[in-house]
């Protein structure tokens, strides 16, 4: 696992589902509320919680798959210029009328911090939830700004910055359009190379012609692309300048650091979200509905290879590349032209796998990936996607209702409860030292054999309320013995509690050790 370095990060993430009714009336599935969290490359982070609880929509929410409803999704697979999003553009020339927002609402929020601060401590439990909303939009209208510009928030003529920036991503544009053509055009020289091969070894005279005109062709793109790329670096070097005159202004380097090049994936428009799926994949719940039963393995799994130019419909190579792919996934090869309908829940489960991997993306939602199998199949697909982690450098989000199975697979475990998290820690501390009651409750319920030294099985008793109508304050507290007043009236701040160790929670359990 790359130390402290991020590839997928959520911040206030919410995903409402309409449930009915109109106006002030109308209601919603609260299926994930508030979630903060972040993933290192080359890590598992399981996902764990009881039936209903929004793991599975969070999974999804993350990939884009749902329009979030509120929050931050940050991608740091690819970078800004990689991409040149047309949301960076619109920001940059808004950002007068961005950075006078800001202002506004950073007042509301200093003016109900201040009023906030005169009440009661009954008075504040009702006016918590207000200044907590006011907090988050503040913070999400400086974080458009400044995850691009920076420092630049404060200046006073945003002018020039207007114009460089402006200029930057029109140039990056261009370079992103001709990065795409580019895969384009390696792909019609892979083929040409490959047919060259093919006649090669079969006695025949090479199709040196074919290969000569798509390499030349490649070799004008990549000349585009070096010169896009030196207009760019000058561009990058006429911001930076505009940087020097504020390199000791302290309310300027404070702003500059929370300027990144990661990708806001709510942000993007269509076509370009759908240009970042090759890097980001799902793994189903279900082996038995999510294939097609008219489509053939080889065919599922170099659909989504086409569908991202990585191959021609057609291409002689086609073939060679996906029975790599199901080698390295543990299937036969003479299963390349059967169907789904021939194979058992394991293999199924296996070309799901070979499917998601095909693109090379590098980050996996395993959706219960494991939950239809038994538990021989289990541990062998558990452990195929441990191998193919460490050959081919995989994050995966794990999502799972079995704690012994994420226990196993997991560097870092995170529990939701209700469509929140409520904790979340490296798997050996969360197993050995939780900290969140419903945590707790979890980990008493599992079945054991060990009759010496075992705790007592404790089940956690009580219903699990509504996501329609979720209890006020902490939507745990219904349920929870260690529960006062305050878990009835003021939802929980997420915090880090120890290194790493993060919770939500009034009564944290270490307290009462």
């Amino acid at each position: 696992m790359s130390e402290n370095e991020k590839l997928v990060e959520v911040q206030h993430l919410q995903q409402y589902f309409p449930a009915g009714g109109r106006g002030k009336h109308k209601k919603f599935i609260q299926a994930v509320d508030d979630v903060s969290f972040f993933i290192n490359r080359g890590e598992t982070l399981g996902l764990v919680g009881e039936s209903g609880c929004g793991k599975s929509t969070l999974g999804r929410t993350i990939l884009q798959l749902y329009h979030q409803t509120y929050g931050r999704t940050m991608y740091y697979g690819r970078s800004l210029d990689d991409l040149a999003p047309k949301y960076v553009i619109d920001t940059v020339k808004n950002l007068k009328a961005r950075r006078t927002k800001l202002r506004e609402l950073e007042q509301k929020r200093d003016k109900l911090e201040a009023d906030y601060a005169k009440l009661s401590e009954k008075e504040q439990y009702a006016k918590h939830g207000e200044l907590d909303t006011a907090r988050k939009l503040a913070e999400d209208a400086l974080l458009d700004i400044t995850k691009i510009v920076g420092g630049f928030l404060v200046v006073d003529d945003l002018d020039p910055v207007i114009a460089a920036y402006s200029k930057d991503y029109a140039i990056a544009r261009k370079l992103s359009s001709m990065e795409e053509k580019r895969q384009e055009l390696q792909v019609d020289v892979d083929d040409a190379e490959y047919a060259k091969k093919t006649a090669e070894e079969a006695g025949k005279s090479g199709k040196d012609d074919q290969l000569q005109k798509a390499q030349e062709k490649l070799k004008q793109c990549d000349d585009q692309i070096a010169a896009l790329r030196a207009q760019l670096d000058a561009g990058r070097k006429e911001i930076e300048a505009l940087r020097v005159p504020y390199a000791n202004d302290p309310e300027f380097q404070k702003y500059e650091a929370y300027r990144d090049d990661g990708i806001d994936l709510a942000r993007l428009e269509y076509n370009e979200m759908r240009r970042l799926r090759r890097d980001m994949q799902l793994i189903f719940q279900d082996p038995y509905s999510s294939l097609n039963p008219r489509m053939s393995v080889g065919q599922i799994i170099s659909e989504g290879m086409q569908a991202h130019n990585m191959i021609k419909k057609k291409d002689a190579r086609m073939q060679e590349m996906v029975l790599k792919i199901m080698d390295d996934c543990g299937l036969a090869p003479y299963f390349l032209h059967r169907f789904p309908h021939q194979f058992s829940g394991g293999q199924r489960q296996r070309i799901g796998i070979a499917r998601a991997l095909a693109t090379k993306p590098k980050f996996v939602v395993c959706d219960e990936a494991v939950s239809a199998l038994d538990v021989s199949i289990q541990a062998q697909i558990i452990n195929l996607l441990l191998d193919l982690k460490e050959q081919q450098n995989l994050t995966y989000m794990f999502i799972t209702h079995d704690l012994s199975v994420v226990k196993y697979i997991s560097d870092r475990v995170g529990v939701m409860y209700l469509g929140t998290m409520v904790e979340l820690a490296a798997a050996d501390e969360i197993f050995h030292h939780p900290i969140h009651p419903y945590t707790e409750a979890l980990l008493n319920a599992i079945p054991t054999t060990d009759t010496v030294g075992a705790k007592e099985l404790s089940i956690l008793e009580g219903d699990i309320p509504s996501p329609v109508n979720p209890p006020k304050g902490c939507k745990f507290h219904t349920r929870c013995k260690y529960c006062t007043e305050i878990c009835t009236q003021v939802v929980p701040e997420w915090e880090e509690v120890r290194p790493n160790h993060f919770v939500a929670c009034h009564h944290k359990l270490e307290a009462k050790e």
